[in-house]
């Protein structure tokens, strides 16, 4: 049993206490051998779990999930200031220093009316900041981690500002045609089949950027959808007494018609 006051409420500087006893040589067994590695995905689903809150405007869930999200935070800066490379206040530090920076219409003598305006300021401070010299250099700096819906948007917006871009979305359109029909021919000789579905895929978030949808909300949407309808299927063949398995192709399509039109009346 380790010494620890146990209180009614808990600040953050509890948290940092909390944590440093868990990773200590006699603390939890589990939080010692945690590496970044080991604990990403537990970071990256944490983080989605945040963000499920924010979509459901749940402030009690927002209150969990941001806690669980600001814990992952700590913890992973932990296992750096245990490795001795860098600590909790060279963080603060250079996130401080980042803001001053790209914040010269608030802390300089730089101005912007608009939330545009800043976007744009953002972006150049970032490249300079960053010493990318070209717009291959800012398009290779986006994450090679996020979902790859994101990361295709961004490296298109990135190409679109420096002059890459469709004149309108029929162009967008055509080029999505183009890639469907390639995409076909794939299947039909077998052959290239995940290199063409994902043109067809990076030519459809083009399309979303024209149209200003995001790509990844987009197709969350569409897997809520695409749940319901088959809930609304299996419901009713259950109701009938037999198996989804058992019916075929026409009926189930006929089951997924309906529902389909029930969800939009």
């Amino acid at each position: 049993m380790v010494h620890f006051e146990k209180k009614a409420n808990y600040d953050f500087d509890d948290l940092i206490s909390i944590l440093r006893i868990l990773r200590a040589p006699d603390g939890c067994p589990w939080d010692r051998v945690q590496t970044h590695l080991s604990n990403r995905r537990n970071f990256l689903e944490e983080a989605y779990e945040a963000a499920e809150a924010f979509d459901r405007d749940d402030p009690d869930m927002m209150c969990e999930e941001l806690g669980d999200v600001l814990m992952q935070v700590l913890f992973n800066v932990h296992m750096e200031e245990d490795a001795g490379r860098f600590t909790f206040s060279d963080v603060t530090d250079h996130i401080c220093r980042k803001l001053i920076f790209r914040h010269p219409h608030i802390f300089g003598n730089e101005h912007a009316e608009t939330g545009e305006e800043v976007l744009i300021n953002w972006d150049q401070l970032k490249r300079e900041e960053k010493g990318q010299k070209t717009t291959a250099d800012a398009m290779d700096s986006v994450a090679r981690s996020l979902p790859a819906l994101w990361r295709a948007d961004k490296l298109q917006g990135k190409a679109a500002k420096a002059g890459f871009e469709f004149a309108d979305v029929h162009g967008a359109l055509d080029k999505l045609e183009e890639e469907v029909a390639e995409l076909r021919t794939a299947v039909l000789d077998q052959t290239n089949f995940e290199e063409e579905l994902g043109d067809v895929l990076f030519a459809a978030v083009k399309v979303g950027r024209f149209c200003d949808v995001d790509p990844e909300q987009a197709l969350h949407k569409t897997c809520e959808k695409f749940l319901n309808r088959f809930r609304k299927v299996e419901q009713t063949v259950n109701a009938q007494g037999t198996a989804m398995d058992k019916l075929s192709l026409s009926e189930l399509t006929a089951l997924w018609d309906a529902a389909k039109y029930e969800s939009d009346d």
